[in-house]
């Protein structure tokens, strides 16, 4: 779309918001600024004691509160992965409830939605993928998909989620929890060890001396695999007679194992990592539930746990390690924690300029959102769908267009618009895998490719909105900032936006809605453009 009609159309504010991209909300924000609140931040639990009083020790000041529709947006996009639709926001916006926030928090905890979305982040950690370097196969990766999803519905404690995945045993497509030991890329037992601490310790265990990593690896090295008439079936059992093993005689914290006749390496040292006293064990989930909602671990990286990369804040790592055991392991009520706190609610934009407010949590990060939200956000607004494919189908996977991104199974259906965007490739069950990080390729997708442009001139759901008889351009401005940015627009916005249409138009404010019935009347060309201005501004491509 060329440049100057976004110039003509929408003046300078427009052609601010498709350069701030990059990922600063500065140009977008005409004053007032729309991601900030009047109040100062205030303590709401023990969280923010501890955030707080660290930042105060440190002289940062917090940045503020953040408005209902900025709360709203944000929690939508990191609890369930999703968008908010515009009656859920006009809902939540006259809800005068002083505990509306805390009460829209346990509904998005209760919705499908949200075991969909923290299962497509369990499967980049456990590496679901049916093709190479995986080869878990189509069916396994069904029957593992469909148990991640469900132990999320269900709230599985998790203790039980990691002992399952360690002890179970049988067929990977009848058993879906040893898919675990097929998810790898190498059946070694070292490599089994180093995807254990991995995932369940936040270790790299391939930077440990050989003698430590051998330890650990003799509690894999009894894991037997066997074909079956099946085709791609495979059962995963313990096998005590394999050649080579070896008994294991070490922890990983260099406490004495001792394994009883005929049992399972692997149920012992599941023995010792469940136990709150375990060192790794829940430090590694909590830090880990922490990065993903906040942007970054209180150790960071989530999944580089050492000695010499300690946490930011020890006080505050050690109050979500002890309500995590509080609870039975009950992710929800640590998701609940953090959500509820005045520390996650906090506004993006800092109140300071210390370098060490973001590291201490003294703001919300601004972050890109995955490829698999953008795109599904992208398809709600226009009713659009999206073609995936697998270069090596075996056998030959449909996946229905109606399907949401966020609820593929297997790293190996995909799409150009999830592979230009980072999708994580699920190799090796590094976060680092998943890129987030902005470029110039995904700019012009944006801009310019057939695929947007199609998705945004093809959509009934766009034309209803700005082609309705008897809807004044202001009204329709309102509808698409609400459907597409979960706001009202601020007065300059209105002015600068009514300007081409209905230059009468009077300002609208940030805290009530349109009360204009005017016919329409004048040039309906900035209100036309205004989805694909929106789509290509940092505020809806970023979480903030």
């Amino acid at each position: 779309m060329p440049r100057n009609r976004l110039i003509r159309f929408a003046g300078r504010w427009l052609a601010a918001a498709v350069l701030a991209v990059a990922g600063t909300f500065t140009a977008v924000a005409a004053p007032p600024n729309p991601y900030e609140g009047r109040s100062a931040a205030a303590s709401h639990n023990q969280i923010d004691d501890i955030v707080f009083a660290r930042l105060d020790k440190l002289g940062i000041q917090p940045a503020n509160n953040t408005p209902d529709t900025v709360f709203m947006r944000r929690v939508y996009l990191d609890t369930i992965g999703t968008l908010p639709t515009e009656a859920e926001v006009l809902a939540f916006l006259n809800d005068r409830s002083p505990d509306k926030r805390d009460g829209l928090i346990e509904k998005l905890l209760a919705r499908d939605e949200f075991a969909d979305y923290w299962a497509m982040k369990w499967c980049d950690l456990l590496r679901v993928k049916s093709e190479f370097p995986i080869n878990l196969w189509p069916n396994a990766v069904q029957a593992y998909d469909h148990w991640i999803r469900a132990s999320l519905r269900q709230n599985l404690p998790y203790d039980r989620f990691a002992r399952e995945l360690l002890t179970s045993n049988g067929s990977n497509f009848r058993v879906a929890q040893v898919n675990f030991y097929r998810a790898v890329q190498s059946k070694e037992p070292a490599t089994l060890a180093q995807a254990v601490a991995l995932t369940f310790m936040g270790v790299r265990a391939d930077k440990w001396p050989s003698d430590k990593l051998g330890s650990m690896a003799a509690f894999f090295s009894q894991v037997g695999y066997k074909a079956t008439a099946e085709w791609k079936e495979e059962i995963v059992f313990f096998d005590p007679g394999k050649a080579g093993a070896q008994i294991p005689t070490l922890f990983p914290d260099g406490t004495k194992a001792v394994l009883a006749p005929d049992q399972d390496p692997r149920e012992l040292f599941a023995n010792w990592l469940i136990t709150p006293k375990n060192p790794w064990f829940t430090r590694n989930i909590a830090n880990r539930v922490w990065s993903w909602l906040l942007g970054r671990g209180i150790i960071h990286e989530p999944d580089d746990i050492r000695p010499d990369n300690p946490p930011v804040n020890p006080e505050l790592l050690a109050l979500l390690e002890k309500e995590l055991v509080a609870s039975k392991y009950d992710l929800k009520a640590l998701y609940r924690l953090i959500l509820e706190s005045q520390t996650y609610q906090l506004s993006c934009v800092p109140a300071s300029t210390d370098p060490r407010a973001e590291v201490n949590f003294a703001f919300y990060p601004v972050r890109r959102l995955e490829a698999e939200v953008l795109i599904d956000a992208i398809n709600q607004i226009t009713g659009a769908t999206e073609k995936y494919s697998s270069p090596i189908p075996e056998p030959f996977s449909f996946i229905p267009e109606t399907q949401r991104s966020i609820t593929l199974a297997d790293a190996s259906i995909t799409s150009p618009f999830l592979e230009l965007f980072g999708r994580s490739p699920r190799a090796s069950g590094l976060e680092a895998e998943r890129n987030n990080r902005p470029n110039g390729a995904q700019r012009l997708h944006l801009l310019n490719s057939s695929n947007i442009q199609k998705k945004l001139q093809q959509s009934a759901k766009l034309r209803a909105l700005t082609q309705q008889s008897g809807k004044s351009p202001r009204d329709i401005i309102l509808d698409l900032y609400l459907t597409i940015l979960s706001r009202y627009p601020t007065n300059e916005e209105m002015r600068i936006l009514t300007m081409e249409s209905a230059p009468a138009a009077a300002p609208v404010s940030s805290s009530s809605s349109s009360s204009g019935s005017a016919p329409v009347s004048g040039n309906r060309r900035g209100t036309a453009d205004l989805p694909w201005v929106l789509i290509n501004s940092a505020e809806f491509q970023f979480r903030h």
